[in-house]
């Protein structure tokens, strides 16, 4: 069934969890995030961004995203955009109907035009019963149309008067993550700032929500890398470095109640249909592709779900 995030979020929060919210630019993917959910009885998030909907046409992608919430109505799904950053998009999400949550994304902006055009849209939301998410701090990282080039950290000071001033209904926060495959340079280790986590946690009003934290597994880097050199595409998510999994349940414990995944269900998708390209040099049919990939996503998120904390 469609519901907003007002409807999950409040209960991972105070129980010490966090809902996936997994990108889907095409059928196959939405249905592989879906039927791991419901084969978990877990709520989830299922999300386009810009770039998705560039691909695929805002229509066709909420369609996909009703129907698969009427099929598997005995779990609370949130049809949401992910990473709006352009606010004309964002309320033609919102005008259209077919959404139940949306997300405002102008975090690179000043602190004042941020509160102006959130404030705005969450307004407009609210009158149609959507939930909105925002952004405090941009979170670096280049993924899909998103390109964040400098991150800033988000500040406890500003929390709870932005929650305040935009009445917004969850808000992302910059605490060490980062967009796209390479989220750190070689070399460092990852980390999330936990303490600062935690201080934000403890004055926020509203659940908080984790981007850029695919984990990025060895197991799916070696399925992209298999015979990498005879195909001489060794260079596919060369460096690839992702956020580790003991960070991402620190992170829950520290208030995390949304967690955003992209890369992980990319890379999950394309090591399959690779496997299938180079183990059968007779296959034509695009199902026979796809399908295998859809099965290795749907495993994937099956696999965050747990990771995140739902039992």
């Amino acid at each position: 069934m469609l519901v907003n995030l007002n409807k999950v979020l409040p209960a991972a929060r105070k129980n010490k969890y966090a809902v996936g919210a997994f990108n889907f630019s095409n059928l196959e993917l939405a249905q592989a995030i879906v039927q791991a959910a419901d084969a978990l009885g877990a709520p989830v998030v299922i999300q386009t961004s810009e770039g998705a909907i560039e691909y695929g046409g805002m229509e066709y992608l909420a369609a996909i995203g009703h129907v698969a919430a009427q099929i598997h109505e005995k779990i609370p799904v949130v049809l949401h955009l992910d990473h709006g950053r352009d606010p004309a998009l964002v309320e033609k999400a919102i005008k259209s109907g077919w959404y139940t949550s949306v997300m405002i994304d102008v975090s690179n902006l000043a602190y004042a035009e941020n509160v102006r055009i959130t404030s705005r849209i969450v307004e407009m939301a609210h009158e149609r019963g959507m939930s909105v998410e925002s952004e405090l701090g941009p979170i670096l990282g280049v993924e899909d149309k998103l390109r964040s080039t400098e991150a800033a950290f988000t500040d406890p000071k500003q929390v709870k008067q932005f929650i305040a001033d935009t009445k917004c209904d969850a808000l992302a926060i910059s605490v060490g993550t980062a967009h796209g495959l390479i989220k750190y340079p070689r070399g460092v280790t990852p980390k999330i700032d936990i303490a600062r986590l935690e201080e934000i946690a403890a004055i926020s009003s509203i659940p908080l929500v984790l981007h850029g934290a695919s984990c990025v597994p060895h197991v799916l880097l070696e399925r992209i890398h298999e015979k990498c050199e005879t195909l001489n595409d060794c260079s596919r998510a060369h460096d690839a470095v992702g956020v580790p999994e003991d960070q991402i349940q620190r992170a829950i414990a520290a208030g995390i109640s949304k967690i955003n995944v992209d890369s992980d269900i990319r890379l999950a998708f394309t090591g399959a249909v690779r496997q299938e390209l180079m183990t059968d040099t007779d296959i034509t049919d695009p199902r026979k592709l796809i399908g295998p990939g859809r099965d290795a996503v749907q495993q994937m998120v099956s696999d965050r779900i747990k990771l995140f904390g739902w039992k």
